[in-house]
C-alpha cells in the first residue's frame, strides 16, 4: 500500500539554493510528487503545524525559524514512504546523519537541517492535508 509523506525544504536549504538537488534526490529514490509549492508561512501557521512540539523547549525557536523565509512543501507518495523518506533525509542532527543523506549533505545543525519529514503514516496524511487541498494533489493509482 502506498503511503503519503510531507517533505519540507526548510528556509536554510532554500537560502542555500539547493532545492533542485534535494528534489532530484527525492525523485531518484522513487518518490512520486503529488504536489509542490514554495510558500512563506506565518508564525501562526508554523505554530499550528508544529503544535505537537508546543511543550518542548525548542518550540518557539522552531516556529520563528520556519517562518523566517520561504519553504518548499512537497506531498510525496510511495510504498513505505515514511520509512524510506526518513532514511533518505538522515538523522535530525546533520553531524550524526549518514553520509549521502540529505541532512548530511545540506544541513548545518540540528535546527537548520535542510528538510522536514513526516514521522508516521497518520502524520503524513495530516501534514499533507495541512498544506494541500485534495484538488491540489495529482490523482494517484492507490
Amino acid at each position: 500500500m502506498k503511503e503519503k509523506t510531507l517533505a519540507i525544504i526548510k528556509p536554510d536549504a532554500v537560502k542555500k539554493k539547493v532545492i533542485g538537488e534535494i528534489i532530484a534526490k527525492i525523485q531518484s529514490a522513487g518518490f512520486e510528487i503529488l504536489g509542490l509549492k514554495m510558500i512563506k508561512i506565518s508564525k501562526e501557521q508554523a505554530g499550528a503545524f508544529y503544535e505537537i512540539h508546543k511543550e518542548r523547549p525548542f518550540y518557539n525557536d522552531l516556529v520563528n525559524y520556519m517562518s523566517s523565509g520561504p519553504i518548499v512543501v512537497i506531498a510525496l507518495e510511495k510504498e513505505n514512504a515514511i520509512e524510506d523518506y526518513r532514511k533518505l533525509i538522515g538523522n535530525t542532527n546533520p553531524e550524526k546523519a549518514e553520509e549521502g543523506t540529505i541532512r548530511k549533505l545540506y544541513g548545518t545543525n540540528i535546527e537548520s537541517n535542510a528538510v522536514h519529514g513526516s514521522d508516521s503514516v497518520e502524520n503524513g496524511e495530516k501534514e499533507v492535508g495541512f498544506f494541500f487541498s485534495r484538488n491540489e494533489l495529482t490523482a494517484t493509482s492507490s
